[in-house]
């Protein structure tokens, strides 16, 4: 087996190991001749001075902060222990005393609402609650200013210390900084103290505040090398340069082009209308070739699971439908049975039995053959189309002296669920067939009203339906009826003189 053989079985982490090796070690020999000790003694020494800089105007700043911390909560335990009216005016008193104190705060309660407040004020709702005693310190980019909020009796104290009295504290620090910002964990803001000059390069540092709630990042002028020095730094800049666009090239020929092209190739997949194209040929690493065949054996694994669960889908409704229709057939076959068998009874009691049977099993029945025509659209049963078979039904079944009863229907367009619409189907029966029973010839109104996108009204009028009435025996079993319907609605019926109503839950429009 050859070389080029063997360097081509490796991984591609291997790869890139080795040939940054080769061209990283030139600049390695470099370095060591460049790392010179007195060079390395100057930079050190450089630094330790940045650093000293950046500690003392870090100590400044915090400094600033626990003065003005300090003093404010003192002053606000005492302010807000006498009551709220006045104590930003009480707290500013105290402070008025207390030097070098900056006079921006507000005071809120315990649970965070606004007291007062004097000077420039923040939106203190999005800081955080502190317990007496405690302190909370945050950057507020927007005021550009450092938010300091404590726990007092009480209540809290929040204190804003602004860009201009961190500048000050920087400056009084007696050293020389170029740049200054202060940031937390999600916020920041810049403080210009001394611009640095064109091509001047800055030196940053990061020290905490405080507890490490605030980091102060602390920026000073490099000092200028002498031209050997730039030259022998110029060097490994170069060297790293060209190490850089290198490794920018392999990594790019190795592997962003190769992921690229399969990524397009996965994006112009469409499942179900084109097949899926993956490259042939992906460059030398191996991992994105696996990565290739892993992609495709998994779309062949998606693509038979889902003819799996669309073809158990398709038999499910296949089966839901030959339910349903069983079940409308033999609700059919029973309301056969009972009008073959009312017609051959005896008295005028049983066949009024029969037949009022018969109408509740119709009743069912329908509600069960417009569950059947809309469930393939899984939006219900559709109520209006219910109402004006069952209206049909209850005519077509209305004894002799009845049969001119007229069923007037007013009837918005909407659905609902199956149990719903079976209460509304013996709501209605239950009334059409008393009123046809003893008012035969007085029409029945039936209304349905969308009140909401959730709720519906549905209102029957008859003239049977007067409270006067209400001791005869036949209307008191009426009434437990339909009364006990409506529970099944949730809803309370509603009486008035020749109308009922309830409300019932509906589809929202367009479901």
């Amino acid at each position: 087996m050859t070389l080029a053989n063997r360097f081509e079985r490796l991984p591609t982490a291997a790869k890139l190991f080795l040939i940054l090796s080769l061209v990283m070690l030139p600049i390695g020999v470099a370095l060591t001749w460049v790392g010179a000790s007195g060079i390395a003694q100057a930079k050190s020494a450089k630094r330790e001075s940045a650093d000293d800089r950046g500690r003392l105007t870090a100590k400044a700043i915090e400094s600033l902060l626990a003065r003005n911390a300090l003093a404010l909560r003192i002053a606000a335990n005492g302010a807000i222990a006498n009551g709220d009216t006045g104590a930003c005016q009480r707290a500013q008193r105290s402070l008025s005393i207390a030097p070098a104190v900056a006079q921006n705060f507000q005071l809120d309660s315990i649970d965070g609402k606004p007291i007062c407040a004097v000077g420039t004020a923040i939106d203190s709702r999005s800081l955080p609650l502190v317990a007496p005693g405690a302190i909370r310190i945050e950057v507020t980019p927007d005021a550009k200013a450092i938010a300091i909020r404590m726990g007092v009796i009480g209540g809290m104290a929040t204190d804003v210390v602004g860009v201009e009295e961190l500048r000050a504290a920087a400056l009084e620090a007696g050293t020389r900084i170029d740049a200054l910002t202060i940031r937390d964990d999600e916020n920041h803001f810049m403080i210009a103290v001394q611009p640095p000059r064109n091509g001047q390069r800055l030196d940053f540092s990061e020290w905490p505040i405080g507890t490490g709630q605030v980091i102060a990042r602390i920026g000073t002028r490099q000092s200028r090398l002498a031209v050997p020095d730039r030259l022998l730094l110029l060097l490994p800049v170069l060297m790293w340069v060209a190490a850089a666009l290198i490794t920018w090239l392999l990594v790019t020929r190795l592997l962003i082009r190769p992921l690229r092209r399969l990524e397009r190739a996965i994006s112009d997949f469409q499942p179900g209308e084109t097949q899926l194209d993956l490259p042939d040929r992906l460059g030398p690493s191996a991992e994105i070739q696996q990565l290739r065949d892993s992609f495709g054996r998994a779309i062949s694994r998606i693509d038979e699971s889902e003819c799996e669960m669309a073809n158990a889908l398709e038999g499910q409704r296949r089966l839901v439908r030959e339910v349903h229709h069983r079940v409308k057939n033999n609700l059919q076959v029973v309301a056969s049975l009972l009008n073959i068998h009312g017609r051959s009874a005896e008295s005028i009691e049983a066949r009024s039995a029969y037949i009022a049977i018969s109408r509740r099993v119709g009743a069912l029945s329908v509600v069960h053959r417009n569950h059947f025509a809309e469930m393939e659209e899984s939006r219900g049963i559709a109520l209006r189309p219910l109402l004006s078979e069952l209206a049909a039904e209850l005519r077509a079944s209305a004894p002799d002296e009845a049969r001119a009863l007229t069923i007037e229907l007013d009837v918005d367009a909407v659905h609902t669920t199956q149990d719903v619409a079976v209460a509304i189907a013996f709501l209605v029966t239950e009334i059409v067939e008393f009123a046809m029973l003893n008012f035969p010839s007085d029409p029945v109104e039936v209304s349905l009203r969308r009140t909401s996108e959730l709720t519906a009204r549905l209102a029957l009028g008859s003239k049977v339906l007067n409270p006067e009435d209400d001791g005869v025996k036949a209307k008191v079993q009426f009434e437990r009826i339909v009364a006990g319907l409506a529970k099944q609605l949730r809803s309370a019926l509603e009486r008035k003189l020749g109308r009922y109503s309830v409300e019932l839950p509906v589809f929202p429009p367009g479901k």
